[in-house]
Formats: structure tokens, sequence, C-alpha cells
């Protein structure tokens, strides 16, 4: 077990950047299950043209420290960003997908923050051996919220969504110079905002594979990617990070 451990840290250390979750460790239903009031700009055509937030807006109503039980929330900073020159995608379609991954911003935001909650490890109940793993079996999120005029935000809903369904089959991705293969995919049941939509996934590196997940809320304006990871967590079976994405939601008001 603390071989797969190891095998899964060194793949983690290659795929943190695929979710911009460099410092993570460090101090600081494939039945159709996505929940929306709407359909992307369909349902915001006949919403009110959004008024983009401030950059100080949406600190406020970003997460904090406290609104997650049992997780640390700190704010990322422009060190851990990935430029969107950075992110790209073998498949033109599939790069909406890899940004939300890399929390990077489509389109022209008037302004984005980020946060990062991480679950507090439970090793309680574990062995010597558990405890190694107990320590890496801890779910990592990255929260990218940004804001945008007019349909910004619900284009920037729709883009994700549609690519979701373009590469449903698996596609490969490259960020800040490393390169991953998304190998598998399956629509996650997920709620919050005027409209959301998540996805688990699968990324294979030298013949490790890793499950991560994506899900994007959209709130009027204001779209939210959140991406996450575990490094302990079986092929497959990474629940979404549903208390963070709640907690967030319920502050877009």
């Amino acid at each position: 077990m603390r071989s797969t451990a190891v095998r899964r840290t060194a793949l983690a250390a290659a795929a943190a950047s695929l979710v911009l979750l460099v410092t993570a460790c460090g101090g600081e239903g494939s039945d159709g299950g996505t929940k929306e009031k709407g359909n992307g700009k369909d349902s915001a055509a006949a919403e009110p043209a959004a008024k983009a937030l401030t950059a100080a807006e949406l600190e406020k109503i970003a997460l904090a420290e406290g609104d997650v039980k049992a997780h640390k929330i700190v704010k990322v900073g422009p060190q851990d960003d990935i430029a969107a020159k950075d992110v790209k995608t073998e498949k033109p379609e599939c790069e909406p997908l890899a940004r939300a991954l890399a929390g990077t911003p489509m389109g022209a935001p008037v302004a984005t923050v980020k946060r990062r909650a991480t679950a507090e490890p439970d090793v309680k109940e574990a062995g010597k051996d558990g405890a190694i793993e107990g320590a890496f079996d801890i779910t990592t999120s990255l929260v990218a919220l940004s804001s945008y005029e007019g349909q910004g935000a619900a284009d920037a809903f729709a883009a994700v969504k549609s690519a979701g369904t373009a590469c449903a089959g698996g596609f490969t991705m490259t960020m800040a110079g490393t390169e991953q293969k998304i190998v598998k995919m399956t629509e996650a049941e997920v709620s919050g905002g005027d409209e959301a939509v998540a996805w688990t996934m699968t990324a294979e590196q030298d013949g490790e594979k890793l499950p991560f997940n994506v899900a994007v809320v959209r709130k009027g304006g204001t779209f939210v990617s959140f991406s996450s990871f575990n490094l302990m967590a079986p092929e497959g079976d990474l629940p979404l990070p549903t208390a963070v994405i709640d907690a967030q939601a319920a502050k877009l008001g």
C-alpha cells in the first residue's frame, strides 16, 4: 500500500499543475445528472443583462475559512496561476474543459478570484502504514470565481457544457508544459446557481491512473469552476466535493 501512495504522489506531482494545485500539500452518474434551471445561452437569454461584480465584490462572496466544515480555505495567489496561453488541448473543442480544470477563466471576465479548499485528513483509525496513506487521503479543490458583463458568464457555461459532450471520449491537454491524458469522463449530478454541470475524470500517466472531477456553476453574471483531486482515491471513484460546491453556491445569492 505504501508503494501505491508513492506512485500516486509522483503522478499527482505531475498532475498538480493540471488543476492549479501545485502547493496543495504545502502550508497553506452518467445518466444526465445535470441539475439546472435552464440550458446555457437559451436560459440566459430570458434573464436581464448581468452587471459584473468587481474584484472586491467577488472577494466577499468567495469561500472563507469556516464556510465549509472540516476544510481549510485559503486564497490562491498569482504565483499559482496558469496563464491562458499555457492551457492547450489536442482537440480545440476541449479547451473550455481544460480551462475549467486549471481555474483559468474563459472570455474576458471583469474580475477573477480563487480559493483552495482542502479537506482535513482523518488518520485517527489508521495504523502505521495507514497513517502514511491517510495523510494523502484528502480531497483538494480549486475554486475560481469570475464575473462577466452581459452574457459572458452564460457563454462560458455553455462552452464548458458543449466541451463535455464533444470530449466525452477523453482528450489530451498541456498545462504549464505538463501533458496529461484524460482517458475517461462521466457526467456527475450537481446543482447550484442558475445552472450547473459536472464530470468525473480519470487521468493516466506512465500506467498509473488518478481520478479528478470538475464542476461549473453559473449564477447571473458570475461563473464558478471547481476542480478536485485526491491522491488516494480509487480509479473512477472520487465523489464531487459537494460540501464545497454547496457552500460556494449558497454565497452566490
